[in-house]
């Protein structure tokens, strides 16, 4: 396991909060998948959301609007960060062929490089919800 020392984590802090989506204090905390931010993700220690979309996607469309109306029901979910995977730049590339990722509108629950949990293409409240639970608990 990657240790990250504290120069190191504030570093990253500040990366993920400088491309974090603003808007309400209770709003979900979203980043854009690079490359270089996957070994930075990994060593943070903390839950992350994985979010393989395409802004085409309709089903992608409503599992955001699932997850926007799950953040202002519990507040719990704004500590957990969702990054983006764009699914027209990375839907080739070796996370997708790594991690199995069958099709946009995934969405993989992760701490570090450990596998929590996955959905695909579901858009039901109540699973979303259970996800979200493996980064809160």
């Amino acid at each position: 396991m990657m240790k990250i020392d504290r120069r190191a984590a504030l570093a990253l802090l500040a990366g993920l909060a400088a491309t974090t989506v603003s808007g309400p204090a209770s709003a979900l905390a979203i980043t854009d998948y690079s490359d270089d931010s996957l070994p930075k993700l990994e060593a943070w220690g903390k839950p992350y959301l994985l979010d393989f979309y395409a802004s085409w996607c309709v089903t992608c469309a409503a599992q955001q609007r699932v997850l926007d109306s799950l953040i202002k029901a519990d507040p719990r979910y704004a500590s957990i960060l969702i990054v983006r995977v764009d699914w027209d730049k990375y839907g080739r590339g070796e996370l997708v062929q790594r991690m199995a990722i069958p099709r946009r509108s995934t969405l993989v629950m992760m701490r570090g490089a450990t596998e929590l949990g996955r959905l695909v293409a579901e858009t039901r409240e109540d699973k979303i919800a259970a996800l979200l639970e493996l980064g809160v608990s």
